[in-house]
């Protein structure tokens, strides 16, 4: 008697061990610029430095902010990565028309402990 292998019907499934946490909103807003004063007037005063100090924060090279859309894809990229409601249309508007504020805003997350 031969051996018959049985055909597979269904695939394999990943198991999940934890399931994904909710979004979250942002911890500071935008304009709060009261929780911290000190990030505050460096990103009105020098917004340079502090956009170096936000992408060495994330983990990447502090001449990363200089790139076109780098700091656009800071953002998504954290707001992904802590769940934080969101889309990139939003994320692209913030840094166009406030960059200070949102390079505060990305300064004040990366700061508070999770």
């Amino acid at each position: 008697m031969a051996f018959q292998p049985c055909p597979v019907v269904t695939q394999p499934a990943a198991v999940s061990r934890c399931s994904p946490s909710p979004c979250r909103d942002w911890k500071t807003d935008l304009l709060d610029c009261s929780s911290d004063t000190t990030i505050c007037a460096c990103g009105l005063i020098i917004p340079c430095i502090l956009a170096c100090k936000v992408a060495v924060d994330y983990g990447e090279c502090c001449c990363v902010p200089y790139l076109p859309g780098a700091l656009v894809a800071m953002r998504t990229g954290l707001r992904e990565q802590l769940r934080i409601k969101g889309c990139v249309c939003n994320d692209w508007c913030v840094f166009c028309f406030c960059c200070p504020c949102a390079l505060c805003q990305l300064a004040r997350e990366l700061k508070s402990p999770c």
